[in-house]
Order: structure tokens, then sequence, then C-alpha cells
């Protein structure tokens, strides 16, 4: 803050703070706390909304909890979402360290301008593309045809489609955070480690690694309450088994009409990803300073 009044003067940095306080507040606090008392609160009629019977309790968490199918769909969400992370990283890893470290400005320009460029257009698209992608009939399949990979076409939809939908549509949240924190590496230190007769693998886990956890733990965290929270990649490329929580939370809103329920739902998942937050960061050993960085 001191820094902020230093660099803006008192007058326009007083107005900065003031705008996201205000944002804070609008955007962020006020709806949440509106979820909260929607998620404490029973499903009622309007001419008993403030009558007795509107009473604060964990009824509608408490629901979810006893729900069995609901359960093991969140459960399932949560370990996707986990998988998710895992392969985005498994892919982002390797690329951040060549645009880090080996790659040209030229040649990172490219790469990131390529990366990019698809992100211009909103998720909806992107995932539709997707989704003609790996139809019954789409060029996947065509291609495999071709090469007698497959003797006819296969239904991709389901829980793979979602999975190469999300690691495509997150991919810039996990790539970012690990290129920027590698990029910081001295290579000196790489080719120490190389002169000093570690393997590629060695020198990654005991010199790369390290250095570039803030990124690897931020890019596993948004890329996780990103994949969590998604609702587009399921409802267009999952099948019928493959449910996501927040298809569940969409239909108490907009089909079931009980927004008190969906709001507990909601604020499960908030509370779920808020947790994988902390411990994420927590056996990274990363604090909040270094995200931000």
């Amino acid at each position: 803050m001191g820094e902020l009044y230093k660099r803006f003067g008192g007058g326009l940095g007083t107005v900065f703070l003031a705008l996201v306080a205000a944002w804070l507040a609008g955007m962020v606090l006020a709806p949440n706390v509106m979820m909260i008392d929607y998620a404490l609160r029973p499903n009622l009629p309007p001419a008993d909304i403030g009558g007795p019977r509107d009473v604060y309790s964990l009824s509608n968490v408490l629901y979810l909890a006893n729900e069995g199918v609901h359960r093991a769909i969140f459960f399932k969400t949560v370990w996707a979402s986990a998988l998710v992370a895992f392969v985005t990283l498994m892919v982002c890893y390797p690329l951040a360290y060549w645009l880090a470290q080996n790659a040209t400005p030229n040649q990172t320009a490219i790469a990131i301008l390529a990366l990019t460029i698809p992100f211009w257009i909103n998720e909806v698209l992107r995932t539709l593309a997707w989704y003609i992608l790996l139809a019954f009939r789409g060029p996947l399949n065509a291609a495999l045809l071709a090469l007698g990979v497959i003797d006819e076409p296969v239904r991709w939809y389901g829980d793979g489609g979602v999975l190469a939908g999300m690691t495509y549509a997150y991919i810039l949240f996990m790539l970012f955070p690990i290129y920027n924190a590698i990029e910081s590496l001295e290579k000196s230190q790489i080719e120490a480690a190389r002169d000093l007769g570690a393997s590629v693998w060695r020198t990654h886990w005991r010199v790369v690694i390290p250095h570039a956890k803030a990124g690897i733990a931020t890019g596993c965290v948004f890329t996780f309450m990103l994949a969590a929270g998604s609702y587009v990649a399921p409802a267009l490329l999952g099948a019928p088994g493959s449910r996501w929580f927040t298809e569940i939370i969409y239909n108490w809103f907009f089909e079931g009409g009980d927004w008190n329920r969906g709001a507990a739902y909601a604020l499960v998942l908030l509370v779920l990803c808020l947790t994988v937050v902390l411990v994420t960061l927590k056996i990274a050993r990363v604090n909040l300073t270094d995200v931000a960085k």
C-alpha cells in the first residue's frame, strides 16, 4: 500500500484502493455471502420466506452427504480435476523449460503466439472444436481409419474427451506460471549440474523443479480450480456416465428450481477449491507472496 501511494500519489492511490475495494466487495464478497445465506436456508414458497420455517440449518449440505449418486460425482470431480492438473503439468513442463532455457527469442515469440491465438475466441467455441474433432464421423476417426489404427469409428466422448478438452482449455494457466519461474533460473546452474555429472532427470529434480516450485504450484492450483468449476467441457464432451459436479449445480438452479440446494452444492465446491489451494501451497512450501510474483 505504501508503494502504491509512493508511485501514484495520495489522491490517485486512494482512488485505486477504493476501486479495488468496491470490486472485491461487489463482485467477490457480496455474491459469496448471498450464496452462503441461500445454502443455509430451506427452499420455501415466497409466502413462507421470513416465517417460522425460514431458519438456518445444514440440511442442504447434509443432503449432499446422504445422496450417494451426487456424492460419488463430487468425489469423481475431485480426482478427475486433479488428473486434469497432472496431465496439463506433464504437457506444459517440457514446453515451458524449452521456451525458457533453450528456445531463441523468435522461437519463443512464435510458440507463444501460436498457443495464444486460439484463446482469442471464447471457451464454448474452442470446446465445440473438440466436439467436432472427436465426433463419430469426425477428423480424428477419419485419420485413424485411414492409417489402419482402428477398424471402425470410436465414440471418444466421455471421460477421455473431457480430459482432452480441459487440458487444452487450461494449458496457458499452467504454462505461463511455470515458464515465468524457469525463465528466472540462471543457465549457469544447469550447466554446473551437468559438469558435476548429474543426469538430465537429476538436474531437473534437484535444480529446475525446486527453483520453479512456485510456478508449478500456481499452475496446478489454477488448473485444478478451473477444471473443478468447469461446465462447458463436461456438458459438451462428456457422456451420461461422466457427469461433472457443476452439471448437478446447474440442474439444481435452472431445472430443479432449488436455488438453496444449488447454493449449498456450490458452497461445498468452493470450500474444496480453497482447501486444495491451501494444501497445495503447504505441500510445495510456497506462500501467497511467491504465487503473486
